[in-house]
């Protein structure tokens, strides 16, 4: 999909999601409302979902709501895509999920990843959202912007 495309594609399911979002309060409600629209909304998305941070164990990822195959339970902070990107709380993008030192496979047919990190209302960082994708660089800077964007619009307000 060209940049275009992408972009439009983007805002269409922004606009979707902040409609069906649009007074819940919920935070598991609306983790599994971005993951499953975004999840469709895109047909190189094979796992779309979060990975939320344990209250129990403050360093450590537990599996939240999600669409795809069966992904990991748990990922400590700092190892994998996820925990990089919960350590780090960056976005990062992983052209070719074999050459990241320490990826971790949940789903062999994973090439690529965007993981971003999502941050509540006082911008504590309560998940990470991880889109992987059958498909070597596929994600960008133009899929960083949106769904950074969508995350802040859906958690943080």
């Amino acid at each position: 999909m060209d940049t275009d495309g992408k972009t439009n594609r983007y805002a269409s399911v922004e606009r979707e999601i902040a409609a069906v979002l649009d007074g819940e309060p919920n935070v598991v409600a609306r983790m599994a409302t971005v993951s499953t629209l975004l999840h469709h909304a895109f047909e190189a998305f094979i796992w779309t979902g979060f990975y939320v941070v344990d209250r129990a164990k403050p360093d450590e990822l537990v599996i939240g709501p999600y669409q795809g195959q069966l992904g990991c339970l748990r990922i400590p902070f700092g190892k994998g895509v996820c925990g990089a990107a919960a350590a780090t709380r960056d976005t990062v993008i992983v052209d070719d999920v074999h050459a990241f030192p320490g990826h971790i496979t949940c789903d062999a047919a994973a090439a690529s990843e965007i993981v971003l990190p999502t941050f509540d209302t006082r911008g504590e960082l309560i998940a990470v959202l991880d889109i992987d994708s059958d498909r070597k660089a596929a994600f960008d800077e133009a899929d960083a912007a949106a769904l950074k964007r969508i995350l802040d619009k859906s958690f943080r307000t």
